[in-house]
């Protein structure tokens, strides 16, 4: 897996085939900052993603794009980028900078057009590497790694608050989430899930070598606030020995899990760099044996950081050049039908 910190620079490979299919219970919040949810069956089962598009610019540039995570009500979309405007340094030869930020997009309505891109600003972009944003539901709270206290390529995960979540530059000074999550080794790719049934929340992310051939999923139990509550757990039946798994995303119900993974598409067989799926009844149970989520989503190329939507039904990711795109690697989006729409 190459990369800087995570964060994917280039590759080329394989794809298998097929979308599990689902069964979801969802619902509405009774109000909009609370997760109490009034229950209304949607069902997955036997539905398809769609084949993904290109989100163009503004939001895509000719430089990288890539963690790409949407609030709750998907006005707002936050990703890493190194376009120009940044706070490294820019580089003559390609015109992107030297270095990873924060930026965010907004739309005026979930079928409206992306505005130009704003960089988060200096309390959380640095003249290092700043990537893997992620949103509280009620966007108070962001998680996102820096190797910003690091001589190397070498992450840790930073958690940072806000009064008003409309205000793009009212991010308080990032601090570490507590003891239990940042160690010796590289952690990124956080995630911020909130149960819809009682409240409590777990921080996902994966932690591994800095060369990033071998990363597993874990996970640590947080506060409402953020901060960590026990050690983080390896989440073992998600870990592919020597293999590489991150960039978690799990669904609002926290019963389907989506992450990428560079196992391979068979016992015995090649690389891949794809988007994989697990589910379980009950948010207690033990995640399935994760499938590989298959086309249209995944190709022969590298598809990764998936993305899911509050109501699951809009993914975003990342693919290569290989796909298409603007250069670089690029954030791709698909959708999938409920109860046949």
């Amino acid at each position: 897996m190459n990369r800087e910190g995570g964060f994917m620079r280039n590759a080329t490979i394989c794809r298998l085939i097929l979308l599990t299919p689902l069964t979801l219970l969802v619902g509405c919040t009774a109000q909009p900052d609370e997760p109490v949810f009034g229950l209304q069956a949607m069902s997955f089962a036997n539905s398809e993603w769609s084949e993904p598009v290109h989100l163009d610019a503004p939001v895509n540039s000719r430089c990288q794009d890539q963690t790409p995570t949407m609030s709750k009500d998907e006005l707002s979309l936050y990703f890493l980028s190194d376009r120009p405007g940044g706070f490294g340094n820019l580089v003559s030869t390609t015109g992107c900078m030297d270095n990873f930020d924060l930026w965010v997009a907004h739309r005026s309505s979930t079928d409206g057009a992306w505005e130009t891109a704003v960089n988060l600003g200096a309390t959380i972009n640095t003249a290092r590497n700043e990537a893997g944003p992620a949103l509280s539901p009620d966007g108070h709270l962001l998680f996102f790694s820096s190797d910003r206290a690091t001589t190397g390529v070498l992450h840790d995960i930073y958690l940072s608050r806000r009064a008003d979540p409309n205000d793009d530059l009212g991010w308080g000074p990032p601090a570490l989430p507590g003891p239990d999550v940042n160690t010796t080794l590289h952690e990124a790719g956080p995630f911020y899930s909130q149960s819809a049934e009682d409240g409590s929340a777990n921080l996902y992310f994966y932690r591994g070598s800095d060369n990033g051939a071998t990363t597993d999923i874990y996970y640590a139990a947080v506060t409402r606030e953020g901060e960590t509550l026990g050690p983080a757990v390896l989440v073992s039946e998600l870990s592919y020995p020597g293999r590489p798994d991150g960039f978690v995303t799990v669904r609002a119900d926290g019963k389907e899990i989506l992450f990428n993974s560079g196992r391979p598409l068979t016992p015995g067989g090649p690389n891949a760099f794809d988007i994989w799926v697990s589910t379980r009844r009950n948010v207690h149970d033990p995640w399935s044996a994760p499938v590989n989520l298959g086309p249209p989503v995944n190709t022969q190329f590298a598809e990764f950081q998936p993305d899911l939507s509050h109501d699951g039904r809009t993914l975003l990711f990342i693919a290569g050049v290989g796909r298409g795109g603007l250069g670089g690697f690029d954030i791709w989006m698909s959708t999938r039908t409920v109860n046949g729409n």
